[in-house]
């Protein structure tokens, strides 16, 4: 939950602000420990009717993108680099930052800053924008004295992250575009259009063709029960968003996502690229093993994934290598594991995982040319068959009625 607080600093200078946290008591410690004093503090959307609606949507509209993180990160990067001190760095770039929610979590770290926080600690507060290996990677950089080099790290990652994860979301862009477009001319067709020249074809008094019955009785079935069906999409659509919510729901998704051919396939090179990649920068910057596989778990976005990560955790652990912890699971590629285990063997894991980042993301990009590269054919021939049938069943008995008369 967030809440916003009113307070007043040592100085008796008032601050403003949101902090996240479980409940009241926990936000009030939370506030107090970067030495305010709380004047008031409520839950953030506790107010109901057209201001909370407001609240929610005005929220909604001011999130921080990824690309936004992305560009913040390189900007301290490259301040760090010129050797400005953390203060002036947060100081400089929120009053840079056009984001206004982006501006505001700024600020505050600016003041956690003033108040004594460590950087890892102030960025902590906001998980809605700073992930756990985010936060993780900075807190590295801190206990080794290479601030820059970590934040060098996190704009390298999340730009490499962005460029593999952007590319393959814009490759289902134009198709899903398309189809839907394919799916509403349908749609008005069989309740506008189909209706009027169904009546001449019924009046007529000829024998119809089977696929012209078809095409008339759904039309008819539209038009009698367009609400009905409107509705029970709209149902089935939140009650399938409700199901992907819990945790057999989330499991049994991410499971058939995995088993669709081609995609799954391409879905399982993205999980492989995100899972090197994060853990090899994290090794490279001086975290451990076990760190290390504890933010991966975290961050992976993918139930199985995140299932086979958490049992490695808990057998490395237990003594055990990585590469042997993950070489008994069918969904991690048998030259990972090998290739992990000589990494393991020569003190080189993380560039081991580096160069396999590399791989898979290589397996990504040739993925998705190809994907684009055979959507189009794929979806001319669909549509062109759905529309020549829908075309064929109406055209066949009106050339059939003329050629009698």
């Amino acid at each position: 939950m967030i809440f916003n607080y009113k307070a007043v600093d040592k100085s008796n200078v008032q601050r403003e602000g949101t902090v996240e946290a479980s409940s009241v008591d926990a936000a009030i410690s939370a506030v107090q420990k970067r030495g305010y004093t709380i004047v008031s503090i409520d839950q953030e959307g506790a107010e109901g009717g057209i201001a909370g609606l407001l609240n929610i949507e005005f929220s909604f509209f001011q999130s921080v993108s990824n690309k936004e993180i992305v560009i913040l990160s390189r900007q301290i990067a490259t301040l760090f680099q010129a050797q400005v001190s953390p203060l002036r760095i947060f100081r400089l770039l929120s009053a840079e930052v056009e984001n206004p929610q982006l501006q505001t979590i700024l600020n505050q770290v600016v003041d956690d800053l003033q108040g004594g926080s460590s950087i890892s600690r102030a960025l902590a507060a906001h998980p809605e924008v700073f992930s756990s290996f985010y936060v993780n990677l900075v807190r590295a950089g801190e206990d080794s004295g290479s601030l820059e080099k970590a934040f060098d790290y996190l704009a390298d990652y999340l730009d490499r992250q962005y460029e593999v994860i952007s590319k393959a979301r814009n490759a289902l862009v134009y198709p899903a575009f398309v189809i839907g477009i394919f799916i509403v001319v349908m749609g008005l067709m069989l309740t506008l259009v189909i209706p009027s020249i169904a009546a001449i074809l019924i009046d007529s008094g000829q024998e119809l063709p089977i696929y012209t019955k078809i095409v008339i009785g759904l039309s008819e079935f539209m038009q009698n029960y367009i609400g009905l069906i409107l509705i029970a999409l709209a149902g089935g659509g939140f009650a399938f968003w409700k199901f992907s919510k819990t945790p057999v729901g989330e499991r049994a998704i991410d499971e058939f996502i995995l088993s669709v051919p081609y995609l799954g396939d391409l879905q399982q090179k993205l999980l492989l690229t995100r899972i090197c990649d994060n853990m090899s920068t994290m090794l490279s910057s001086g975290v451990s093993i076990v760190q290390s596989l504890e933010v991966t778990a975290d961050v992976v976005d993918n139930s199985v994934y995140k299932e086979i990560i958490e049992s490695a955790l808990i057998e490395v652990k237990g003594g055990r290598s990585f590469a042997d912890s993950i070489s008994e699971y069918p969904e991690i590629p048998g030259v990972m594991a090998q290739m992990a285990k000589v990494g393991e063997e020569t003190g080189s894991l993380g560039n081991i995982l580096t160069t396999l980042s590399n791989f898979y993301r290589r397996e990504v990009n040739n993925a998705v040319d190809t994907l684009i590269g055979l959507i189009e054919p794929i979806m001319i021939v669909l549509l062109g068959l759905g529309v020549g049938v829908l075309l064929a069943s109406v055209l066949m008995p009106i050339y059939n009625l003329t050629s009698t008369i």
